[in-house]
């Protein structure tokens, strides 16, 4: 899979024992970096910018006491959002059905890249993909890049699931 950040282990745990999932740790950009971390709820419900912020504060205060990092950097907490990227098994289970988009580190059957339904990922971490009607099987380990692409079937399913948001929000007022 993807090369380990050198920030993996000191900020996991962070994450971790505020109550939630690091789903990815990047740092973006030379001059003035971005250190950006995506974060979801390990129960599954919605984040919200409050989580966001309460993350991000933890956070900063570890880093502003380690100082792993010597230069000025922005620190961004955020979603992984609905075209989330899939960086663990567990992802590729928890949206089986829908299509993906796959890049790995070696070929598998002649490729590197992958666009297509997830089918199953079954007890070894090999990814099933169905692509233009033939099954793909990707080990996870040779996987370099994942996630979720965004189409009407995931919209759906996402309306499907906050279809009584509006409702909620238009009656607290």
């Amino acid at each position: 899979m993807q090369v380990k950040h050198p920030l993996h282990d000191l900020i996991e745990p962070i994450v971790e024992n505020a109550g939630f999932e690091m789903v990815r740790l990047l740092t973006i950009g030379q001059k003035n970096p971005t250190l950006q971390i995506m974060i979801d709820r390990k129960d599954g419900t919605e984040l919200n910018v409050d989580d966001c912020a309460f993350v991000s504060r933890k956070i900063s205060e570890v880093l502003d006491e380690e100082d792993p990092i010597k230069d000025q950097y922005s620190l961004e907490v955020s979603s992984p959002g609905l075209d989330r990227p899939l960086t663990k098994p567990e992802h590729f289970k928890r949206f089986l059905g829908y299509e993906t988009k796959i890049e790995t580190s070696e070929a598998v059957e002649g490729r590197k890249r992958f666009k297509g339904v997830t089918q199953k990922i079954d007890d070894e971490n090999n990814i099933t993909i169905t692509m233009d009607g033939v099954d793909f099987v990707i080990p996870f380990d040779a996987v370099s890049k994942a996630k979720i692409v965004l189409t009407d079937e995931l919209l759906a399913a996402y309306m499907a699931a906050h279809q009584n948001d509006e409702a909620v929000e238009l009656d607290e007022e």
